[in-house]
This record gives structure tokens, sequence and C-alpha cells, in this order.
């Protein structure tokens, strides 16, 4: 990827982190909001809001990051093992200890006398489906061996990029942290094939361009006199 088109990638996401942020920190935690939009207090919404998107600058920051040392992983990995195939099977388990670890140490910490365990797997669930369908749609958008990488990184990505948030029963943080990085996950995901793609078409280009203006250069007298000899 160029320089260009990795700065159009992170600020791009970084937006969308940001954004993610501040529309769900109001969504999730309505209940404390409200009585901004009740008596209209623009300032308060405003600053707030601000507030909220700044958060999601950082939620983004971490996601990617994240998604960049998945990639490196990635490549030696497979450097490593030699077998894409053997790969994918060990990133598998590492999905389930993933979501295992989600529900067993959350419950063990957080769970109230009595509370049902239900809520805390359906919360794994949640990120679990969330990954399933964005591994269908890069796998559409490029090949069946992509589906395990891609529910990898969707899960045991984003539970590690979580896990500041999972240390405190904060509901609100929880919700909102875990919404930004699904969704900045799920666009780094699909959208990086297309800045490739365009990041290889400029190189082309350029190298095309190079070549062009290589031949329109006018020769010199000395290159002139050896032509001249050589005919």
């Amino acid at each position: 990827m160029t320089i260009r088109n990795w700065l159009k990638f992170f600020f791009t996401t970084l937006f969308i982190g940001g954004a993610t942020t501040g529309i769900f920190g109001f969504i999730v935690r309505w209940d404390e909001f409200q009585p901004y939009f009740t008596s209209f207090n623009i300032i308060s919404i405003l600053s707030t809001f601000i507030w909220f998107v700044l958060v999601g600058f950082l939620f983004s920051v971490i996601s990617q990051v994240i998604f960049f040392a998945y990639l490196m992983v990635h490549q030696l990995a497979i450097g490593v093992l030699r077998s894409l195939s053997l790969w994918n099977g060990v990133q598998f388990v590492l999905i389930a200890i993933a979501l295992f670890d989600l529900i067993y140490f959350r419950f063990e910490r957080f769970a109230q006398p009595g509370e049902s365990i239900l809520s805390y797997i359906a919360l794994a669930v949640f990120i679990l489906m969330i990954g399933i369908i964005t591994a269908y749609f890069k796998v559409k958008q490029t090949k069946k061996s992509m589906f395990i990488p891609t529910l990898f990184f969707m899960v045991v990505g984003t539970i590690l990029a979580w896990v500041t948030s999972l240390r405190v029963d904060e509901r609100g943080w929880v919700y909102i942290m875990l919404f930004t990085l699904l969704i900045c996950n799920a666009y780094q995901l699909l959208a990086l094939p297309s800045y490739n793609e365009r990041s290889a078409q400029e190189r082309a280009e350029r190298i095309k361009r190079s070549g062009g203006e290589q031949r329109k250069k006018p020769l010199r007298s000395g290159q002139k006199q050896e032509l001249t000899l050589k005919k």
C-alpha cells in the first residue's frame, strides 16, 4: 500500500471510529444524556458528542494497531508453519478458547449471586455472528480460505482490543467500545483489498509514466554520434 492510500485508510477508519462512538455513546447512555435533548441544551450536546468522538478516535487507533499486528503475525505464522490450512486450524482453536474465556471469566468476575450466565453467552454469540457475517462478505470479495482468518480477527482481535473495557463492569462503555471495534475491524478487513488494488494501479501508472518520460528525453550529442556510427 502506498503512503497516500495508507493515510486515507488510517483517517477514514479513524473518523468511522469517532462517528460510531459519538452516535452509540448517546444511544447506549440515553438515560444519562436524555435531559440534554429534552431541554435542548446545544452546548452540552455538542461538548458531549465531541468528547465521545475523541474517545472513538482512541478506540479506532487501538483497532488499527491490532489489525496491522495481526497482518504481520498472519504472514509470519504461514511462513513458520508452511501451511495455510494448519494455521487456519490453529486460529479456529484460538477462536474457541477466546470465546470460552470471554464467557467464563467475565461471569466469574462480574456475575451477581443468582445471575444467569445466558447474558454472557449472548454477548459472545453476538460477536461470533458479526464475525461470521463479515467473513461471509470477505469470502465473496476474495476467496474461501479467508473465512477463518477474517473470523479470527473479528473475534480474537476484537476481544484483545476490548480487554481494557472488560476489566471493569461498566456496561455502557463495554457496549460502546464493542460496537466501535466491531465496525472499525469489519471496515478494515473489507476495505483493505480496494486500497491495495488502488495502490497497485497507482504504482503501475507511475512506472508507465516514468518509462514514457525516459523515451521522450532528447538524445545528447554524444548519443547521436554513437547512433550515426552504428548506422
